[in-house]
């Protein structure tokens, strides 16, 4: 870990220390953020996750240009380098401001470095009838907790995440994550951006033998918004052929389904994930 890391551990304890919740990022006075060691990933010392990354860029892009009476139908998120443990910044601009539909742009810049672009598109809601649609059958009991990530296996009980999930079984998680920047509680929107990136590759990916497979973006489609703190995914598509993958997964609340998510992932032999437990 380097310097900035340290300087990030030390703004986030003086955080918890006046109340404010656990967070990937702290911003500081000159409007760049700090990432806090809850933004580190598992898979390489120095390096930030991804849901750390899809939460700042949905709480950047939602703070900027959410509006009353529109919904955030879909983030898109490219990852395009691995974020490091630095200072970090945001860099954003309108596309289309309609009547109906408003599209926005932001960037995840480190070091001058783009290594994130997010596209969010919104939709204006409205109440209008339309022909009863066809819908996908869908029945998941979600744990009673989940403090951390849980996972079930093709029915067999949900626990938290650890060896007993490298199976072949279709997989479903169920998550909560944290707020993307301290003193912002994660709205919705975030919750659901930070959530399908920390479970989307996961469960579409996992098998026999960890995760063998790198996700290089996420796509969120959203119907509504999701209900409660926790936010289920669960795997519904999985192919891949000559080292490239693409899964896709329904996500749902208490309440039922309510959005899909979508990652392509490039095989990563050399670097196999074996998923030991996420907090």
């Amino acid at each position: 870990m380097n310097s900035s890391m340290d300087l990030s551990e030390h703004t986030a304890a003086a955080s918890s220390a006046i109340g404010i919740r656990p967070a990937y990022f702290v911003q500081q006075s000159n409007g760049s953020f700090r990432p806090t060691t809850s933004a580190a990933a598992s898979w390489s010392d120095g390096v930030l996750s991804g849901q750390a990354i899809a939460g700042l860029a949905a709480s950047t892009l939602e703070r900027k240009y959410g509006a009353v009476g529109y919904l955030p139908a879909r983030l898109t998120l490219d990852l395009l380098k691995p974020a490091r443990a630095v200072a970090t910044h945001t860099q954003t601009r309108l596309v289309r401001h309609g009547h109906r539909m408003r599209t926005a742009e932001c960037d995840i810049i480190q070091d001058d470095w783009i290594v994130a672009r997010a596209t969010v598109l919104q939709y204006r809601q409205a109440q209008c009838a339309v022909d009863e649609p066809w819908e996908t059958a869908m029945s998941v009991v979600a744990p009673d907790s989940a403090e951390n990530l849980h996972v079930d296996d093709d029915g067999t009980g949900w626990s938290p995440m650890g060896l007993r999930h490298h199976n072949r079984g279709r997989k479903r998680a169920y998550y909560g994550g944290l707020d993307a920047v301290a003193g912002l509680p994660a709205t919705p929107f975030v919750r659901s951006a930070v959530v399908a990136e920390a479970a989307a590759n996961l469960v579409t990916d996992l098998g026999a033998n960890g995760i063998g497979y790198i996700n290089g973006d996420l796509t969120v489609a959203l119907a509504r918004l999701p209900r409660g703190v926790y936010i289920g995914v669960q795997a519904d598509t999985h192919f891949s052929e000559n080292g490239v993958s693409v899964g896709s997964a329904t996500l749902f609340d208490d309440d039922g389904a309510f959005g899909s998510s979508m990652v392509t992932a490039m095989a990563n032999p050399a670097a196999r994930m074996e998923v030991s437990g996420r907090g």
